[in-house]
């Protein structure tokens, strides 16, 4: 018997699969705007490392992690180094491969979807959305009514009336409540755009992940997992989006690991407190940073340092 810990119920419960022997199972990858960092690896570890251990139970493992490649940072690049977000994202899925070569992914039974290969049928999971009144339009932006969705916060233990708005979410007058975020963004000057019923524009973040999860795994997944900074508001909203649109349970388990910290703070880009992951594979095989990672408990938080590699 296998036992996981979800963190939705927030419990140890027994492994059960939609299909006997087989799988179907989600990780949020990266968004292509620079050389993924050590923090970012970890996910990439773990849950490849899950991914075998049930193919080693005998299971048939249909595993899926999406590259986002249309983004705010995406854009914010681009305009910096005078190029097109296409070219960026080229650049740093490539890249992409290369740093994690050495760290013996699976990569020959993994799919890799882009966010900007799914924009008709995000389209029409916002068109379902505005029809079903989970949506709502105002001057080419479409937002997502959270109140309407009832259990919005049960992801992240959270009560609407008690949520803090997270980073992600953008407070604006166009909004029926702060909470409400960001379906399909109204297209501006110079940014990549889409056809859509509302005007030109892009498709939201959070709206990805739903889409592509569906489009290739189903209407419900077995797996769905990502670092811990991804339960709310990401996680949380594509529980919004997904069960709002299907009616049916989004993730039968979901499973989230702990963050990578060195000293004391969460290894992140935007604070500038981060090794990149080829900075260490210079250096270091791969394998001692697969071991490193998976030395310790996958959702405790991990010390990181040089030195600590060093040791191994």
């Amino acid at each position: 018997m296998i036992k996981i810990h979800d963190t939705l119920s927030n419990k140890v419960k027994e492994f059960k699969t939609i299909n006997k022997d087989k799988v179907n199972m989600y990780v949020c990858g990266p968004t292509v705007y620079n050389n993924i960092h050590i923090g970012n690896a970890r996910p990439i570890i773990f849950f490849d490392t899950v991914r075998r251990y049930l193919e080693y139970k005998g299971y048939e493992v249909k595993y899926v992690q999406n590259f986002t490649d249309i983004d705010d940072k995406m854009i914010k690049k681009a305009n910096e180094e005078g190029t097109t977000v296409k070219k960026i994202a080229e650049k740093y899925i490539k890249e992409y491969f290369e740093d994690t070569k050495s760290l013996n992914l699976k990569e020959e039974s993994t799919i890799h979807p882009k966010a900007t290969e799914n924009i008709s049928e995000m389209i029409q999971l916002v068109k379902d959305l505005e029809e079903k009144g989970y949506a709502y339009a105002v001057n080419g932006n479409v937002y997502y009514r959270v109140k309407r969705f009832k259990e919005y916060g049960k992801l992240s233990h959270q009560k609407i009336e008690n949520l803090q708005i997270g980073a992600r979410i953008e407070e604006n007058k166009e909004k029926e409540n702060p909470l409400d975020f960001t379906l399909w963004k109204k297209a501006k000057e110079n940014e990549p755009k889409w056809n859509s019923p509302w005007g030109e524009g892009r498709p939201g973040w959070h709206l990805e992940c739903s889409v592509m999860c569906k489009k290739y795994l189903g209407e419900t997944l077995d797996i769905h997992g990502g670092g811990q900074d991804l339960i709310f508001p990401h996680h949380e909203n594509e529980i919004a989006q997904s069960e709002a649109s299907t009616g049916k349970i989004f993730v039968n388990n979901w499973m989230h690991n702990g963050y990578l910290n060195i000293n004391g703070e969460k290894m992140s880009k935007s604070e500038g407190n981060f090794f990149l992951l080829k900075e260490i594979t210079e250096k270091y095989d791969g394998r001692i940073l697969r071991f490193f990672m998976l030395s310790s408990h996958y959702r405790t938080p991990k010390k990181m340092g040089r030195k600590k590699l060093h040791g191994l």
